[in-house]
């Protein structure tokens, strides 16, 4: 479905727009388009990859001319831009909704008006039950994608949900790796908190699977097993030959949970389970409700959310197998300075 075709990835200068384009450089596309306001990482990349493929936009989601600039003459769009660091959603909240929400109205609009094939849009646990600013602007970035999937005509958007994305930029892995080699204590904000483990690569194969796969209005959730903060701190500290390494407690952050959610009751109610990855089709019932809503297999009296409490738990045996897939904490554990997983 790629071959000659034309990619666009807006964040594409973070860790999401990366793997993607990793895994996408292996592909029969013809091209790929790097959409972000950074032009400093967009340099570093042009100078990293050195591929005539791929050609790089200047420009800003909220900025509607900007994305359309990019988005003509494009197949395929993998939108990632987003505010997601979750304290500074909170403190400043219409920023957040400037870029997750607006952003991506700019983006589902152009991206109809240019006739693309196929958007996949990222989504995040935190969309569910959402208590912070970061969560309450995806989710509602996820109503805008249904909205606008009730009207797209030819142009099938649709939606994938992760958990944490391990060794990412700005995640704990690369801040206790840091601390555990500069001999300062480990700093956790609850022992008790669980958070959803999976690798980059991980969450790319569910983009791969939404591109062929997808329907409009779909959300896609990969399944993934969680651990507490506790549990991976103790792995990591193992894998670096330092089990006695102090840890220190310093409570949650702004907006942050104890537990993180992939899916809602409601959501597991119509859920289809595909084995790796659930399917959560739209209601694309109109408000005359002249159609029926699509329910799955469990009955609503028994469904329960999907969270990082109830799913599988690993253990710190289970959580440095898990590391250890990582290039990142590969490169850790042989004593090298690197960079988080980009």
């Amino acid at each position: 479905m790629f071959t000659g075709k034309t990619l666009l990835i807006t964040g594409g200068t973070g860790s999401f727009g990366n793997a993607v384009l990793r895994r996408f450089l292996e592909s029969d596309l013809a091209e790929i388009r790097i959409f972000s306001r950074d032009e400093k990482k967009q340099d570093d990349m042009r100078k990293k990859y050195n591929n005539s493929k791929i050609k790089f936009y200047i420009g800003d989601v909220r900025d509607y001319q900007s994305v359309l600039n990019a988005v003509r003459g494009v197949n395929f769009i993998y939108h990632a831009a987003a505010l997601k660091q979750v304290p500074s959603c909170e403190f400043y909240p219409l920023e957040a909704v400037k870029t997750n929400v607006l952003g991506t109205e700019n983006t589902l609009e152009a991206a109809i008006n240019c006739g693309v094939e196929r958007v996949i849009c990222l989504s995040t646990d935190k969309a569910v039950y959402p208590i912070n600013a970061m969560g309450i602007s995806k989710a509602m970035m996820e109503k805008v994608i249904i909205a606008k999937s009730r009207s797209s005509n030819s142009t099938a958007i649709c939606a994938t949900r992760y958990g944490n994305v391990m060794a990412s930029r700005g995640s704990v892995i690369p801040l206790f790796t840091n601390q555990i080699r500069a001999g300062q204590p480990i700093t956790i904000t609850d022992a008790a908190m669980t958070r959803f483990m999976m690798t980059l690569d991980d969450a790319v194969d569910l983009v791969l699977y939404a591109f062929q796969h997808g329907n409009p209005g779909e959300i896609f959730v990969q399944k993934a097993p969680a651990a507490t903060i506790e549990t991976l701190a103790r792995a990591l500290t193992g894998l670096l030959g330092a089990p006695d390494h102090p840890i220190r407690t310093i409570g949650t952050r702004h907006g942050e949970k104890l537990f993180e959610a992939l899916l809602s009751r409601e959501e597991r109610v119509a859920a289809q389970d595909l084995g790796n990855y659930y399917r959560v089709p739209p209601d694309l019932r109109d408000l005359n409700y002249g159609k029926f809503f699509e329910q799955g297999e469990i009955e609503i009296s028994e469904a329960k959310d999907y969270n990082s409490h109830n799913t599988t738990r690993l253990d710190v045996k289970e959580m440095q197998a898990l590391l250890m897939k990582l290039r990142f904490v590969q490169a850790i554990v042989r004593g090298e300075n690197v960079e988080p997983e980009e």
